[in-house]
């Protein structure tokens, strides 16, 4: 899978319970919270989305997860808001010489992955994007912030370097039997990661089925009013290509007054379906109930997507999950 954010771990997590062979490529973009901090003091590849898809492979104890993914409480100052797993990221790939690909494969076999994590690029990335007012801004929280309609995005690299990923990475994706696309946030999770040019290529080149799962609400600053016709729009366009090949789309109704607004205060409203736009783009629809409420929020249901994903592929023990958040 290609991805980041929260709803990448949620679909790897049932994946590794159907025992696929799953490689998750993550994305070094974001700055924002711990990673955002953690980047800006050391230099190192923000860890935060890294460490989410770590646990949800992990095989060892839940205790030892819960102590991985434990955030300091905002009283403890010099620590507040740091998770310890990002920290532990952190100071394995200084001991590995700011080689964030190998730290997180020492990290892999301490933490017992089933599968395997590649971080998109071995470099800390910084997110651009331009608006449609012609406008420009660099840094993933800086973007959403801003509240405008985005027009395109690129990454660049901190150090001046072209950004490119390992072969590692592009190998996975080229003998991938499926590549997965989500579900994430659309220019701050997903693009990142096919805007390193190598990646893009190879997405568009391989033989594999693509697969994007789409959103099932709308994001602040991100994707206000789109269909999901639009977010399929958006990435063959950044492309070049119509290079997704299906979509799932949820079709079922967000009960009105459900979601909690203030706790979840980056969702606006629910993506409307556009079967017509979708084919336009020679996409394979495939429409169900794919959602789940919980804690008054609205999120992907693991498991339905999980069967979707594994009936598709007709081989259920060999693909490649990429893209998330």
């Amino acid at each position: 899978m290609i991805g980041g954010g929260t709803g990448l771990p949620v679909v790897l997590h049932g994946l590794r319970k159907k025992n696929a062979d799953i490689t998750a490529v993550v994305t070094v973009a974001d700055d924002g919270g711990s990673s955002g901090v953690i980047r800006d003091y050391i230099n190192v590849v923000p860890p935060g989305d890294i460490r989410n898809v770590l646990v949800a492979l992990s095989d060892i104890p839940q205790i030892y997860k819960d102590i991985f993914q434990y955030r300091f409480d905002t009283k403890d100052q010099f620590f507040s808001g740091h998770a310890i797993g990002n920290l532990i990221i952190a100071a394995l790939s200084e001991m590995n010489g700011d080689d964030i690909f190998s730290a997180v494969q020492k990290l892999s076999q301490m933490m017992r992955i089933d599968g395997k994590v590649y971080p998109a690029a071995s470099v800390p990335l910084a997110l651009n994007a331009e608006f449609s007012d012609g406008t420009c801004l660099s840094g993933e929280a800086e973007i959403t912030a801003a509240e405008k309609n985005i027009k395109k995005v690129w990454v660049t690299s901190n150090d001046g370097s072209k950004p490119e990923a390992r072969p590692e990475v592009i190998k996975a994706i080229m003998e991938a039997d499926q590549i997965v696309l989500g579900p994430g946030s659309l220019f701050t999770s997903i693009l990142p990661n096919l805007m390193i040019e190598n990646v893009g290529r190879v997405v568009c080149e391989t033989q594999a089925e693509v697969v994007y799962i789409c959103n099932i609400m709308t994001q602040k600053g991100e994707t206000e009013k789109f269909t999901d016709a639009d977010h399929v729009r958006v990435l063959n366009n950044h492309l070049g290509d119509n290079f997704v090949d299906t979509v799932l789309v949820n079709t079922e109704e967000v009960p009105q007054d459900y979601m909690d607004y203030q706790k979840y205060n980056e969702i606006l409203d629910q993506v409307k379906y556009d079967f017509a736009g979708l084919r336009e783009q020679n996409c394979r629809v495939i429409s169900d109930n794919f959602l789940k409420l919980r804690d008054h929020g609205v999120f992907h249901n693991g498991k339905k997507v999980v069967e979707e994903l594994i009936r598709l592929t007709g081989r259920p023990n060999s693909w490649v999950v990429d893209r998330y958040n």
